[in-house]
């Protein structure tokens, strides 16, 4: 599922097949739900991680780097989906080969000293840029279940034999699966400026935009866009019009 760069010859992560060191701990990870992150200043999801140690000693913290993707390909998408699938991968025709996992997130956090096992948060914030892909995908896909990919990777700081602090590395083996609600993106986001979005303007497009407002005497961006929007289905219809 996922791609690292392995190893020197003289390091040996933990949990990889037949050379793997007893002396070293293998942790496993596993996403066990999301919430919303209460009272944050961006609209955040929390994902609840469950760690489990076998082997080796004590862990007296770990420091973890986490990379959330969202594994488009694993799902299924209808008709009122394609025409965002088609502005991001291309016709439907060529997603076999286009549809590639969209990179969401990269966490780094620090988990508490734990014995065998320990559960921990990843705050992952839900970006309303419209210019990015992950949000058009979050905005377009609306139903359903969204599927992600975890890969983790870091340093774990443990207890040796001798009772001396140690570190290993996680095997770049280790991922997990979630399937996010994508109701849920939808109800952190939409709590936040009145559940509008927003669109990144250059200086000149700016300007322009807030001539046409202040010509036409609108009251808001929203009504500014719509009218130009309005004017612009007329044109189309064949009737002209100056801004």
């Amino acid at each position: 599922m996922k791609a690292h760069t392995a190893p020197s010859a003289t390091e040996t992560p933990p949990g990889t097949g037949a050379g793997r060191r007893t002396d070293l701990p293998d942790l496993d990870f596993t996403v066990t739900g999301a919430r919303p992150m209460a009272d944050a200043a961006v609209p955040t999801l929390v994902f609840r991680l469950a760690l489990a140690r076998s082997g080796g000693g004590r862990v007296r913290s770990v420091s973890l780097n986490t990379d959330v993707r969202i594994a488009v390909a694993r799902r299924r998408y209808d008709r009122a989906d394609r025409l965002v699938m088609a502005r991001l991968f291309g016709q439907p025709e060529q997603w076999a080969t286009s549809m590639h996992p969209l990179t969401w997130a990269r966490i780094s956090t620090v988990v508490p000293p734990f014995d065998e096992r320990a559960e921990s948060d990843l705050p992952v914030p839900c970006s309303r840029d419209m210019e990015l892909a992950v949000t058009s995908y979050f905005h377009g896909v609306r139903d359903g279940e969204i599927p992600l990919e975890f890969l983790f990777s870091g340093t774990v700081f443990h207890d040796g034999p001798d009772g001396r602090l140690r570190t290993a590395q996680i095997s770049w083996t280790k991922d997990a699966a979630f399937r996010l609600p994508a109701a849920l993106w939808h109800e952190v986001t939409g709590r936040y400026d009145g559940g509008t979005n927003w669109l990144p303007l250059s200086p000149g497009t700016y300007g322009e935009l807030t001539a046409h407002r202040d010509r036409h005497a609108l009251t808001s961006w929203d009504e500014t866009v719509s009218d130009l929007l309005s004017r612009a289905g007329n044109t189309a219809g064949g009737t002209a019009w100056t801004p």
